[in-house]
């Protein structure tokens, strides 16, 4: 191991970086790599550097040089090079001061390179604050929180005075660690630092209140800044976004917009699946037209955004413009599209494109996979799914996890092979998660086999009792199979275990203006009357409101909210509010039921409209008598 050496190395000369017939040959090739690092040409320093390694050449190379060739590495990301360069530096006999000590640190954790660095650290003779702050943001940055908090109060020891950075990457640990006494020690240490206005600080704390689930106390802090930053503004939204506020947080992008604050990528992403959540297009395109005017057109994070929040609104040829015209794009771009193509049940072109994805060089992660195994499932692409399900690993050296393995069981699900379907949830390399549990009991709802069903729901009570909707599930298998004393008594357990469905809401958003609507509620003149039109419109296709959705001892009331279901209602206010060519867009809170699937895909036939919804499952398209869903959710 080198040691830092105590000569001051920073009063070097200045090295021409043009060579001339007098300048010497390691001068002329480090002031070569020098200019190459200094025009981000990373990898032709790099491959400049080979004549170094090959030691053919006793040559004289100097500090600057060396941070050159660091700077490289860390532009590169390239573990080999730093390997080299490391090794090179240590064979050399050079003997850095503690700024390029700093450096050799921070380019093995911009690769990635942990055990190293904790090892370097270990051996530095000397460390300054910048040495810590170096291997606890690494420590942050893969997620070892535990480790930078030991890490942290060690250094608290020797530095009982830390900057506002450190203080701030902390606070990340902190909220990773989902521990908001954490985050209040800190900041009652930074308190008493003098750092409580420091902006990077009350940002930090900001997030962290924000994510760990205290909302007030982000609000406070953000409240007592003098001057409020993007970086706060951006993290206030994100916290409130976070656990469901959404009318909150576009009331702050108004308030953002008048206090004159610039607006960066991350405000209009917060703001766009803000928009995908309350299904408000006209927010969303009000979104679209701030990020083209503040000069984020071409950003790829707000333009994914965007792609996905067009996706989820029944919106795919505005989605597909979006996507088309992005200069650039990652694989979440490609991710976002494949899955809103899956989704609206066009599997076809969901494949077409993760093929063309792969054509272009795009290397498919996990996310890939999951959304075009779910454009399979959802149109019921068998074979096709399985091919490419058994090449995730074969080719592509992505192993399958739990949520794939969800989406196979589905598939088969949707085939009616509820055996098989068993049978790979009991082949699987790792114990079946409530998702792949969930997803064959929903087959089984379709399928009505009672019995598989029971056997499914149990092992999902089992690994989450409080969980209310997988009760629903198995509620609903009860009710459409006309079982209404099993359907009472899943209710009678709900009552037991104190869990409690909410009132069912369904939002719907007429010239611009958002409504919405609660079972069993009327709320507006013309409604009850235009329902008594559609019920009666459509029961001459067939609509029959069975007795065997009714529960026993059902009261007047329960009885009426059973048939006013909100989604209905919420359709029959928007068809008297808007002209016969509009088609309708809500958003319902809980999973829509049989019934209401039923007479909505009705209604789309006897009006010739078309509605697009988002449950609390996924994505219904209802158009022409037909849901895109093929009847599976």
């Amino acid at each position: 191991m080198f040691k830092p050496s105590k000569t001051n190395l920073d009063t070097e000369q200045d090295t021409h970086l043009e060579e001339t017939q007098t300048t010497t040959p390691s001068l002329g090739l480090c002031a070569q790599i020098e200019k190459l690092v200094l025009h981000n040409k990373y990898q032709e320093a790099l491959e400049l550097f080979e004549i170094l390694e090959s030691g053919s050449d006793n040559y004289d190379v100097g500090k600057r040089t060396y941070e050159a060739l660091v700077n490289a590495c860390i532009g590169l990301k390239s573990i080999r090079g730093v390997k080299r360069v490391f090794s090179y530096i240590v064979n050399s006999g050079f003997e850095p001061d503690q700024y390029m000590m700093n450096r050799v640190l921070l380019m093995h954790v911009r690769c990635g390179m942990m055990s190293d660095v904790l090892y370097l650290f270990d051996e530095m003779p000397e460390r300054n604050l910048v040495s810590w702050h170096t291997v606890i943001g690494g420590l942050v940055g893969r997620g070892d929180y535990s480790g930078a908090f030991d890490l942290f109060l060690e250094m608290w020891e020797e530095f009982p005075v830390v900057g506002s950075h450190t203080f701030s990457t902390m606070l990340r640990a902190a909220s990773g660690l989902g521990l908001v006494f954490a985050g209040r020690q800190l900041h009652s240490c930074a308190l008493k630092e003098g750092l409580g206005r420091d902006s990077f600080v009350s940002s930090a704390l900001i997030d962290m209140y924000g994510k760990c689930g205290n909302i007030e106390d982000a609000q406070c802090v953000f409240d007592e800044m003098p001057e409020k930053s993007t970086i706060a503004w951006n993290s206030l939204m994100a916290g409130y976004a976070l656990h469901g506020y959404g009318e909150e947080v576009l009331d702050m992008y108004n308030a953002m917009q008048d206090s004159g604050v610039k607006m960066d990528h991350f405000t209009f992403s917060i703001i766009l699946s803000v928009c995908a959540k309350l299904g408000s297009l006209e927010q969303t395109k009000q979104a679209h037209a701030g990020l083209v005017r503040h000069g984020f057109g071409s950003d790829i994070v707000a333009n994914t955004a965007l792609v996905d929040v067009y996706c989820k609104w029944g919106r795919i040829e505005d989605a597909r413009n979006v996507f088309d015209k992005m200069p650039k794009k990652n694989a979440i771009s490609w991710n976002a599209l494949i899955h809103g193509y899956g989704n609206h049940g066009l599997a076809t072109e969901a494949i077409e494109l993760f093929e063309r994805m792969l054509h272009e060089g795009i290397g498919p992660d996990h996310v890939t996979f999951l959304a075009v195994l779910s454009a399979c499932s959802y149109s019921g692409l068998s074979d096709r799914g399985w091919a490419i399900f058994d090449s995730m690993s074969r080719d592509f050296k992505v192993e399958p996890r739990a949520m794939h393995y969800a989406c196979m069981i589905e598939l088969l699900g949707r085939a009616g092979l509820l055996d098989e379907a068993f049978a790979l949830i009991q082949d699987a390399p790792f114990p079946p998660t409530v998702n792949m549990w969930a997803a064959l009991l929903r087959a089984c709802r379709v399928r009505k086999n009672l019995v598989l069903g029971k056997f499914a729901a149990e092992e999902i009570y089992r690994m989450e009792p409080e969980k209310l909707s997988d009760y629903v599930v198995l509620l609903n298998i009860y009710k459409g199979s006309g079982m209404l004393k099993e359907a009472a008594g899943v209710l009678q357990t709900l009552k037991r275990r104190g869990l409690k469905m909410g009132p069912v809401c369904t939002w719907i958003e007429i010239n611009k203006q958002p409504h919405v609507f609660v079972s069993g509620g009327i709320q507006a003149e013309g409604i009850e009357e235009k329902m008594v039109e559609l019920m009666a419109e459509i029961s001459k296709h067939g609509y029959v409101y069975g007795e065997k959705f009714v529960l026993p001892d059902v009261d007047e009331r329960e009885q009426r909210e059973l048939v006013f279901h909100s989604e209905k209602v919420a359709i029959a206010f928007g068809l008297i509010n808007t002209s016969s060519s509009t088609g309708l867009q809500l958003v319902q809170s809980h999973r829509i039921c049989l019934d209401c699937h039923n007479a909505i895909k009705l209604i789309a036939l006897v009006t010739g409209r078309e509605f697009t919804m988002r449950d609390a499952s996924r994505f219904h398209r209802f158009k022409d008598g037909t849901c895109s869903c093929g009847d599976y959710w």
